[in-house]
């Protein structure tokens, strides 16, 4: 009778435990930043894009023609696709293909939108000790890396930038292994902050380098230009009436792919850096494979 009621009750705790990790799962996810100050709220999961105010000039126009307030939820793209299938967000903005279409072919995710894009540069060194400058693609420049075993800088956190740099280690068809590969698990200023303190390689959105350069000083670009780098963004948003706030936020991908979104995303950055942080929508599309 005691082992039976021991047991009973292990298994209510398990069960219980069950429950509080599903309810965890569900609960609210507080914002990192809030734009705009209407009573239309709605929930938009990203990364860099927030990290470098982009998606604050974007908010605060929308607030203002639409009554709106998004609230930015601060995550990588595997992170930000996750939230959508999970409800918590009502749209998202992200750069992975593949997971897009397979989110779109399950039915959780809808009104793919292309929004823009940028690309990525491989930083290193100044003095280059892989010699990537010379390679013939980005696959070739990790695969100098790896062979010389010098620090490179992976977030590891499953982010759009994350994925991309896993394919292309599948292109050279190494899997990186030793003390030279850093696992950051971190976003893109703070490992290219960690890239710069570690005299180490990484793999930056042009975005990024070109607004937050200035942390990086031990650095500069050592690769560029293979079309496989560069990076297309999509918007998506949560299936009609499974979120709160998914038609102000079907109605935000409507004003991002408008000509005036879409101006606020070509010229962004123009006034503070030598070069537009991002290229719209016309030019990304070219570069859809």
């Amino acid at each position: 009778m005691l082992i039976m009621t021991i047991s009973i009750r292990i298994g209510l705790i398990a069960l219980l435990s069950l429950f509080g990790l599903h309810a965890m799962a569900q609960t609210e996810i507080k914002p990192f930043a809030v734009y705009g100050n209407g009573s239309n709220v709605f929930k938009l999961a990203t990364g860099s894009p927030g990290e470098l105010g982009l998606l604050e000039k974007l908010g605060d126009a929308f607030g203002k023609k639409e009554n709106a307030k998004m609230e930015w939820i601060k995550a990588g793209s595997g992170a930000s696709l996750n939230m959508l299938k999970n409800k918590q967000v009502d749209m998202i903005m992200v750069h992975a293909p593949e997971a897009v279409n397979k989110a779109l072919a399950e039915g959780w995710a809808s009104n793919r939108t292309l929004i823009g894009s940028n690309e990525f540069y491989i930083v290193g060194p100044k003095s280059d000790p892989a010699k990537i400058k010379t390679a013939r693609s980005g696959a070739d420049a990790y695969a100098k890396i790896a062979k010389a075993q010098v620090n490179f800088i992976s977030r590891g956190d499953k982010s759009g930038t994350h994925v991309k740099e896993m394919d292309i280690w599948k292109k050279a068809d190494i899997t990186p292994s030793g003390n030279w590969y850093i696992v950051t698990n971190d976003f893109m200023t703070a490992s290219l902050k960690r890239a710069n303190d570690e005299n180490a390689y990484f793999m930056t959105d042009s975005s990024t380098w070109v607004a937050e350069k200035a942390i990086a000083p031990k650095l500069e670009i050592q690769y560029r230009g293979d079309k496989f780098l560069v990076n297309t963004y999509d918007a998506l948003v949560a299936p009609a009436g499974s979120t709160s706030g998914r038609d102000t936020a079907a109605k935000f991908v409507q004003f991002v792919a408008s000509p005036e979104g879409q101006k606020i995303i070509h010229d962004y950055g123009k006034d503070k850096y030598p070069e537009p942080l991002y290229n719209d929508a016309v030019y990304a599309k070219q570069y859809i494979y």
